[in-house]
């Protein structure tokens, strides 16, 4: 079983992004698409409107951000020895890019393991002066997990393909995925470091009846606040989430552990 933290760096698609023009432009400002690979064992190409703009893309690797101007786009996975998009592995899926959104694509499992797709917005509403936010999302083919911080779980019960985030302070913590009511790793222990001003977030994908469960992460700079400025809505809430469910608690080992108010959202990922 694979209990590596992946950390995934930028990789820039510059060449595909001019051939995948918008199906429909509707303004000029820019939309920010990444995409991860959580499909274990398999590597792929990805279309975007029919043109090719991943090739070979490995399991674990986290492409973008790609930078395309808002409109409607279709997403097509294929077999990396696939001559065009006409006989998708994943897909394809239609998705929509509004001016200045930042989403992520994920190619992953189902929680029965069947591969399938995930569109995600990412929050990069400015965060309180002094705060980091944590947003962790279950794209694995596992039952319900627990994220550990410590030990402690800090999202308890969380099931594909759905995600949380949290509102906390900067620093290194150690973090794990354990099945949902108990504190058994199944992915970790590995150091998580969580900058100010940034929104980092964590992946859970693989399998885990196949054994090759791991973390990929995400890092989005520049949500900072000014010293002394707190944006509205964000004390003690995760910013400018979507929030579809009820915050939950944080056990006090948490709050020790990252010094100060924690509180999570939930809201399921619109699957692609």
């Amino acid at each position: 079983m694979r209990r590596s933290l992946y950390t995934v760096g930028a990789v820039l698609v510059v060449g595909a992004a001019a051939a995948a023009a918008p199906a429909t432009a509707a303004e000029s400002s820019d939309a920010s698409l990444s995409v991860l690979h959580g499909v274990p064992d398999l590597t792929v190409d990805v279309y975007v409107n029919g043109a090719l703009t991943l090739d070979n893309f490995t399991p674990g690797t986290l492409a973008g951000p790609l930078s395309l101007p808002v409109g409607s786009y279709q997403l097509a996975i294929t077999a990396a020895d696939a001559t065009d998009a006409s006989a998708p592995v994943i897909g394809p899926v239609d998705v929509s890019l509004a001016a200045g959104g930042n989403y992520t694509a994920t190619a992953n499992l189902d929680a029965a393991g069947t591969p399938t797709a995930n569109f995600y917005t990412n929050d990069v509403s400015a965060v309180e002066a002094g705060k980091s936010r944590l947003t962790v999302r279950h794209v694995a083919a596992a039952p319900a997990v627990d994220v550990l911080a410590g030990g402690t779980p800090i999202v308890p019960n969380l099931s594909n393909p759905g995600e949380a985030t949290l509102t906390t302070d900067p620093g290194t913590v150690s973090a794990a995925v354990a099945a949902a009511g108990t504190t058994q790793p199944v992915i970790g222990p590995a150091d998580l470091t969580l900058g100010e001003g940034t929104s980092t977030i964590v992946y859970a994908w693989g399998s885990l009846e196949a054994g090759n469960l791991a973390l990929a992460t995400q890092v989005i700079e520049g949500v900072h606040s000014s010293p002394g400025a707190v944006p509205g809505g964000q004390s003690g809430l995760a910013a400018g989430t979507e929030d579809t469910g009820a915050a939950v608690g944080i056990g006090a080992g948490l709050l020790a552990l990252l010094g100060g108010a924690v509180v999570v959202n939930r809201r399921r990922a619109a699957r692609a």
